[in-house]
């Protein structure tokens, strides 16, 4: 217990220290994070009047960085795929940025389904009435807290062993890493199967949302890791390896080609068939009676995502310039077409018929700032004490001059 104490306090303390350039870093997420919360306690007393959500379009900007999240969160399984199953080296040292990322991205989506309910007090009552298995609502909530869990041992036992300078056990871990993988394919899916068993949203009503929810999950996952491995390794001592960069570009080129042939085939079947389900994805790509506030912004994310696929597809994104390009237009482009355009038009129309378009208020622009700040701001600390634990850099016979236990 006493090892455990110190080790939390090193932790504690090791999030402090950092040059100048760490610091500034800390204090903007900070005071977004910050700036978010008083926007939040703005919502919480008016109610979601404050946002741009009405009884027609209900779910907003909040459950669009919910849906993308999601994905980034389940992106972590393509780390652990090839380093555990595959036994592919290159990626085994970063592995666990990955497991820390979905720890930190967990954390934010049940956020923004926190400020997404106009009580939350409210929320005990999926407790009460746990609705089990018919609610595809609970499945949903146990996957999600399921996966935060499983993350947070893993990731969490593998840095108290670095810290203690002993080996870990491999059955106190390398079981939940399994099961972490197939958790992580089913938080997504589960996600996928809350729009889709909406029968009052055709736009939804699709098998393919399922399979495109993990293909672009397991891009922008993966480009995310690609940006953030290279801040680790300009920053700090922790090695990361070119081949471990190839290997996770290599992932986020075929998860893209595949994105965009599911999206291909979508819209062929919704404009080629014309069917009377069609209004919602008319709404989308060329708007509707007049009405086509989403039209520059999927075109806009379709066309990210091309360049970034085509990018990816030629031998000159091996170049770290070149691919951290790609990685930012993929990352972006499926932000948008997964969020705001998948979540607002299955709302526009209504199944009354009517166009009431959507758009976000700036306190919900703030609050979202501040829940990604918040997000940045504890993946921040949590690769800040790892990478030096890791290392072995700061372990507690450095700390006490013996070796734990003693």
């Amino acid at each position: 217990m006493k090892t455990y104490c110190t080790f939390l306090w090193d932790c504690f303390r090791l999030s402090f220290v950092g040059d100048w350039r760490y610091h500034l870093w800390m204090t903007v997420l900070t005071t977004f994070a910050l700036v978010g919360l008083y926007a939040y306690a703005q919502q919480l007393v008016h109610g979601l009047v404050t946002t741009g959500m009405t009884d027609q379009v209900s779910w907003g900007l909040y459950i669009a960085n919910f849906t993308y999240l999601v994905g980034l969160a389940a992106a972590a399984a393509m780390l652990v795929i090839p380093v555990y199953i595959y036994r592919n080296m290159h990626l085994h040292d970063v592995v666990i940025f990955g497991e820390l990322l979905a720890v930190a991205v967990i954390l934010m989506c049940l956020l923004f389904v926190t400020v997404d309910l106009g009580r939350p007090d409210r929320f005990m009552h999926l407790f009460w009435r746990f609705n089990f298995p018919m609610s595809m609502l609970t499945w949903d909530v146990i996957a999600l807290n399921g996966y935060l869990l499983l993350n947070l041992h893993i990731c969490g036992y593998l840095i108290y062993c670095a810290y203690c300078g002993r080996k870990p056990s491999k059955a106190f871990y390398i079981p939940f890493v399994f099961i972490a993988i197939v958790w992580a394919i089913s938080i997504h899916t589960v996600t996928a199967f809350l729009y889709v068993g909406l029968g009052g949203r055709p736009f939804w009503n699709s098998a393919i949302i399922a399979p495109r929810f993990l293909a672009s999950a397991f891009a922008a996952g993966p480009a995310f890791i690609i940006i953030t491995l290279q801040i680790v390794r300009r920053f700090s001592r922790h090695v990361v390896s070119d081949d471990a960069l190839l290997t996770l570009r290599h992932i986020v080129q075929v998860a893209m080609i595949i994105n965009m042939f599911l999206l291909a085939c979508e819209v062929f079947t919704e404009f080629y068939t014309d069917s009377a389900h069609v209004a919602s994805a008319h709404y989308l790509y060329l708007g509707l009676h007049g009405h086509n506030a989403l039209v520059p912004w999927i075109w806009t994310a379709i066309a990210m995502n091309l360049i970034a696929t085509g990018m990816l597809l030629l031998p000159a994104s091996r170049s770290l310039g070149l691919l951290n390009a790609a990685c930012v237009l993929s990352i972006v482009g499926i932000w948008i077409e997964k969020g705001m355009g998948l979540i607002v038009p299955a709302f526009v129309p209504t199944p009354l018929g009517e166009l009431v378009e959507y758009v976000p208020t700036v306190h919900e622009v703030l609050v979202c700032l501040g829940i990604w700040a918040f997000g940045l701001l504890v993946y921040t600390i949590f690769v800040r004490v790892s990478v030096p634990v890791l290392a072995g850099e700061v372990t507690y016979a450095k700390r006490f001059g013996r070796p734990a236990g003693a």
